[in-house]
């Protein structure tokens, strides 16, 4: 059984965009409408310590770039294991 490999650097991208936009759109309509979000974002800056807890522009753009680096390593991680634990359990046996 032929074993398919995982492109690591496309899923670290892929998370790295996923959660960054995510948290960007957030972190925006807080900014639009104060309060959308508020419990989401408190718990996310308890997480991500350097982010500002001020709500600003800046501070979304912060939040914004650091949740693409988490989900970048999150995807890379995720994807390097399952690359790993694809070729230790479906080898070829023969037999």
């Amino acid at each position: 059984m032929e074993t398919k490999k995982m492109s690591v650097k496309a899923f670290a991208l892929a998370g790295g965009i996923l959660w960054g936009s995510a948290l960007l759109i957030v972190g925006l309509l807080n900014l639009a409408s104060l309060g959308y979000g508020k419990s989401f974002l408190d718990a996310i800056g308890s997480v991500y310590l350097w982010h500002p807890s001020a709500a600003s522009a800046g501070s979304v753009l912060v939040l914004a770039c650091l949740g693409f680096l988490d989900g970048a390593i999150g995807g890379l991680l995720f994807a390097w294991l399952y690359n790993l634990c694809s070729c230790c359990c479906c080898k070829n046996r023969s037999e």
